[in-house]
């Protein structure tokens, strides 16, 4: 059930305690793929894995900002501080916990989220009225595990594809979500001005701070990858994933270990 597309009457209706809440982020995602990707994705994903899974769960609206300030040299980016994004997620939790949807997924599409949200996923659990976990998409899917043991899995080169970003992974979805958001005519510049991979590492230090400083265009890997076919496989598993993850918590002692 979606809440932005029920009533209240049909929201008090609901007899399940589960609930997920997508989390994308509104930045630049190369010259080809537009700007709320991740928003996309996530909201993509966690419907999937809400139909997949066999139960009733409550679909929160998706947060479209995120913490992405690495991005703010390209046009359209926004974000918000790390503080201002898990005071947003805890309070929204804390909200949907109080009409009795108190086993909370976080579905996350972008990678400036991850730690935000394991930090306050773990003060909401330890210290509010719910339980709440984080689920990122392009995390739960191990590309290199999964579709080399998958006979379904659409014919590509394995090593050429990554999770960059705007690369072959998220261009993938999107197309399978939403084909027409994909600016095709511009593929060819997003991969001539792409970099190989994500930072400037030394000694196993990033040195890099802001996308701009490795990325002509903001593209980390060729977009022109990504199949539909793809994105249609990431997308069926991530949502097996999130399945299977609703499923454990459906019967996870969630109280806190000093209160058992």
């Amino acid at each position: 059930m979606h809440l932005s597309a029920s009533t209240w009457p049909e929201a008090d209706a609901v007899e399940t305690d589960l609930a997920v809440l997508p989390v994308g982020s509104t930045e630049q995602h190369g010259p080809h793929a537009p700007l709320g990707t991740d928003a996309l994705t996530a909201e993509a994903v966690a419907e999937a894995g809400v139909e997949t899974y066999d139960g009733e769960v409550v679909v929160a609206p998706t947060v479209p900002v995120g913490v992405a300030e690495e991005h703010r040299h390209f046009a359209g980016t926004l974000w918000v501080s790390e503080d201002t994004f898990r005071d947003y997620v805890r309070e929204t939790v804390d909200s949907v916990a109080h009409h009795g949807w108190d086993r909370v997924v976080v579905v996350n599409g972008h990678g400036g989220n991850v730690a935000p949200l394991r930090e306050v996923c773990g003060r909401i659990s330890r210290h509010d009225d719910a339980y709440a976990v984080p689920f990122t998409w392009f995390d739960a899917v191990d590309l290199d595990r999964d579709w080399t043991g998958d006979p379904a899995a659409p014919p590509v080169d394995i090593d050429a594809i990554g999770m960059g970003h705007g690369g072959p992974v998220e261009t993938a979805l999107v197309r399978a979500v939403n084909p027409d958001l994909i600016r095709e005519e511009r593929l060819d510049d997003a991969a001539a001005g792409a970099a190989d991979g994500w930072g400037e590492w030394v000694s196993g230090a990033n040195l890099a701070y802001d996308s701009a400083e490795f990325s002509e265009n903001g593209t980390v890997g060729d977009p022109r990858e990504g199949s539909e076919a793809l994105g249609e496989w990431l997308r069926e598993r991530a949502a097996e994933r999130l399945a299977t993850l609703l499923d454990e918590l459906t019967t996870r002692d969630v109280s806190r270990p000093d209160r058992r």
